[in-house]
């Protein structure tokens, strides 16, 4: 372990100004891992601040209504990163604000890292007719100009690499396991065993495989989406609870006795971790994300018949678990962030004479 401050420049705090498109009010994957590298930053030495859409005007993003797009110059965008004279800028997403920020580095030489959350060119190809090739082309333009491409797993790494990705760094995850803990009290009345499966209640989730199981006790399905109302309908056994958040969600994490995964396009999932903060062991398919967290430990079942991987996992120690997850913190997750930022960082001089000359330049 690192002291406190470590990333601190000159006995003050490395700033990192984060663009991103995707924020409050959504809740996904995005938005809470940035919340919680920038509660950590702090501890690290180290400060996050935040592009986001707030202020802007936008729409929203067709077949993903909770996604809204800003429409925004590069002028502004140029003047929101010279006001908040970062040391590092990074660039968290690839919609509008990710792409005038990306350019705003580009035309001004500066270094930026990015990082990859989502397997966007299959969330796309769920929804539309548009070959993953081309939306890979598309991604591999945009990350491979970045000086680092911060990723979450080994085998998301594997994966990018092979398809031409470059200079690829590592960023795990982690979990509250103050929050989640198997010891809540348990708020589920229903036959048992419990299954469980907390996420966005959307097409590129997969969740018909899940709901379509026949298992005995409950199926219990946390969040929201555009697919709800229509499942619900399709599978009116499963228990549809809708949004929870904080205590309310953790205590039916620890409610429930086995919680199911069944995404194929995830590249990590924050939900494993606090799962298996709660005691609970997972069943999912042998993809990116279950096969780092969970592959060849005793703390889940990986297996391309969902259902069997259900069966065995129920046979998995709630203690056992638990001590896998405390291997998971935010602080080390913005360790490693930091590190990357680091790494990948301009010296002070390059940020100062970029801010010195756009001074007296107008931005296209």
């Amino acid at each position: 372990m690192s002291e406190a401050g470590e990333f601190s420049i000159d006995g003050r705090p490395l700033r990192v100004l984060v663009a991103t498109d995707a924020w409050h009010p959504q809740v996904n994957g995005v938005v809470r891992s940035l919340d919680a590298v920038a509660r950590e930053a702090p501890a690290l030495g180290a400060e996050l601040r935040f592009l986001t859409p707030e202020g802007y005007r936008g729409f929203r993003m067709p077949t993903y209504p909770e996604i809204r797009l800003s429409v925004v110059s590069p002028g502004e965008i140029a003047r929101r990163i010279e006001a908040e004279a970062p040391d590092h800028l990074h660039i968290a997403t690839e919609g509008p604000i990710g792409l005038l920020a990306r350019r705003h580095c580009l035309k001004r030489n500066l270094p930026f890292t990015t990082s990859y959350h989502t397997k966007f060119p299959e969330y796309v190809a769920a929804r539309l007719p548009v070959p993953e090739k081309l939306s890979y082309a598309m991604l591999r333009h945009f990350h491979n100009a970045a000086a680092g491409i911060m990723v979450s797993t080994a085998s998301l790494e594997a994966d990018l690499a092979g398809r031409g990705f470059q200079r690829l760094l590592r960023w795990s995850r982690g979990v509250d396991t103050t929050l989640f803990r198997p010891d809540r009290p348990r708020v589920l009345d229903l036959p048992r065993p419990i299954a469980l499966f907390v996420g966005r209640v959307a097409v590129e989730k997969n969740i018909e495989a899940f709901l379509a199981l026949d298992l005995p006790g409950s199926k219990v399905v946390i969040g929201d989406g555009p697919a709800r109302a229509s499942l619900a309908a399709r599978f009116p056994d499963v228990h549809f609870l809708g949004l929870r958040e904080g205590e309310a969600l953790a205590d039916l994490y620890a409610s429930a006795d086995v919680f199911v995964f069944p995404s194929l396009t995830d590249t990590f999932g924050i939900v494993l971790l606090e799962a298996l903060a709660s005691g609970l062991p997972v069943a999912a398919f042998p993809v990116t994300g279950p096969l780092d967290v969970i592959g060849g430990k005793p703390v889940g079942a990986l297996d391309t018949d969902l259902g069997a991987a259900v069966r065995q996992a129920l046979a998995c120690s709630r203690d056992v678990c638990r001590e896998h997850a405390l291997r998971y913190s935010w602080r080390e997750s913005a360790r490693e962030f930091l590190g990357n930022v680091r790494r990948c960082m301009a010296p002070p001089s390059v940020y100062r004479k970029a801010r010195i000359r756009s001074s007296v330049e107008s931005e296209a």
